[in-house]
């Protein structure tokens, strides 16, 4: 079994953005098991903080140049070189200081950032890693580009690249990244973008920081000022790129990623998809969980409480928590759930029962997750006043607010809330029995 890493020692960067021209520090610094990629921007008052992940990711329509993180006020724009330097290293814990919005440009690769952080000396931690997994094929597509998410027990990735114009010839390149591979044959592609794209880029306030070295710029005659560093360069980095965004997830990912003409915007479609479809991470129930600051967990940590697994686990996520007192989390109703296909398969709607059961397993988390009551069991007793005010349709959204009632050491009462887009769905009382 992998173990999470992180790195051993602090370590510091500096470069310019490449489209916001602007100089920026960076200083990379260990951070404790379970904790993710997280980046703290000193440029602002208080230090906030962003972690990656889907839930923080704010895609535009349209084309993208980059892949960025926004939350609240703060921030973090051109990720992707970084990100992909983090996976394929297989660090899963780091805290990032940076005083500007764009991560550093650099050389347009990974390359420096995978010198920096091995500098820092890579480290296990005694904790496995996470990893995500697909129970089936996943597709997306969009504008003559597509991408297919195939289950499998490595990451392997499939990449044609198909630019019509004279100098970029129709490429492909398969490989299984591996932290060798990544480092020999992927890290060093450098970023590219075609001479006629130039003028329309900085028209729009983009590349203030490109230049012929950090940027491959492309005329029909071949590389202007430049040389590639390998034959096939382009395809190279168009899958360091996709490496970079697949990390969003916040855990490596096991699949086989099948890739037509695809960039940033596409490649965030597919990670928004896979978070919603995973095979749940493997960890074991009764573990001592990660809890936020403020209550929230992902599934992975769900998971070390309550001992539900698919196809009844019921709760995608914890987004806030106060201890013995409320707690909210969300269930995302996928189109292929397994129940759709006999319930009403003509008009598909989400069984009543089934509605009661996250909310009731949303309530288990906030019982089971008091230290006392670790590795314990939540029977239901009762349920009361239940009440069904909305159909809940595949791709909705479902919000369980659970309000703690009387909490003794054996039983509990809460009542919970279940919406959709802010609209109640559903509501009850229900009553617990804790057992060991």
């Amino acid at each position: 079994m992998q173990k999470q890493r992180t790195i051993a020692k602090p370590a510091n960067l500096s470069g310019v953005g490449l489209h916001s021209g602007e100089k920026v520090n960076l200083s990379f610094k260990p951070a404790p098991i379970n904790s993710g990629i997280i980046f703290e921007r000193t440029d602002l008052a208080g230090c906030p903080t962003i972690k990656v992940s889907v839930d923080n990711l704010k895609p535009k329509e349209g084309s993208l140049r980059y892949s960025c993180l926004e939350k609240d006020d703060i921030k973090i724009y051109t990720i992707e070189h970084l990100l992909a330097a983090l996976n394929g290293l297989g660090i899963d814990n780091l805290i990032i200081q940076i005083d500007a919005e764009e991560v550093p440009g650099l050389d347009g690769s990974s390359r420096q950032f995978v010198e920096v952080l091995e500098e820092a000396t890579i480290i296990e931690q005694d904790a496995p890693r996470f990893w995500y997994t697909l129970a089936e094929a996943l597709f997306v597509q969009d504008n003559g580009a597509s991408l297919v998410a195939l289950p499998s027990d490595e990451l392997k990735i499939s990449y044609t690249l198909d630019y019509n114009h004279p100098y970029i010839a129709k490429d492909f390149m398969q490989i299984v990244v591996t932290e060798k591979t990544f480092k020999e044959q992927l890290a060093s592609a450098r970023t590219f973008c075609l001479a006629e794209e130039v003028e329309v880029l900085r028209s729009k306030g983009l590349g203030k920081g490109a230049n012929y070295i950090n940027t491959l710029v492309v005329g029909e005659q071949g590389i202007i000022k430049n040389k590639l560093r390998f034959e096939n360069e382009f395809v190279r980095h168009k899958i360091m790129d996709l490496l970079g965004d697949l990390y969003l997830l916040g855990s490596p990912l096991k699949a086989h990623i099948i890739a037509l003409r695809s960039g940033h915007s596409l490649n965030l479609k597919l990670v928004q998809k896979i978070k919603q479809h995973p095979a749940r991470p493997a960890v074991e129930f009764g573990e001592p969980p990660f809890i936020g600051e403020d209550g929230s967990m992902d599934v992975a940590q769900v998971m070390r409480i309550i001992p539900h697994r698919d196809p009844f686990l019921f709760v995608d996520k914890i987004i806030s928590m106060e201890k013995g007192k409320r707690i909210v989390g969300v269930k995302y109703v996928r189109p292929d759930e397994y129940f759709f296909r006999g319930h009403f398969p003509q008009r598909p709607v989400m069984p009543g029962v089934l509605i009661l059961e996250a909310m009731a397993q949303v309530g288990g988390v906030m019982m089971l997750s008091q230290e006392e009551n670790r590795g314990k069991l939540a029977f239901f007793m009762m349920i009361n006043n239940a009440k069904f005010r909305r159909p809940v349709l595949p791709g909705d959204e479902l919000v369980f607010e659970v309000i703690a009632g009387k909490i003794k050491s054996r039983t509990g009462t809460v009542h919970g809330v279940a919406k959709v887009a802010g609209n109640v769905v559903a509501e009850a009382e229900l009553m617990f029995a804790v057992a060991d």
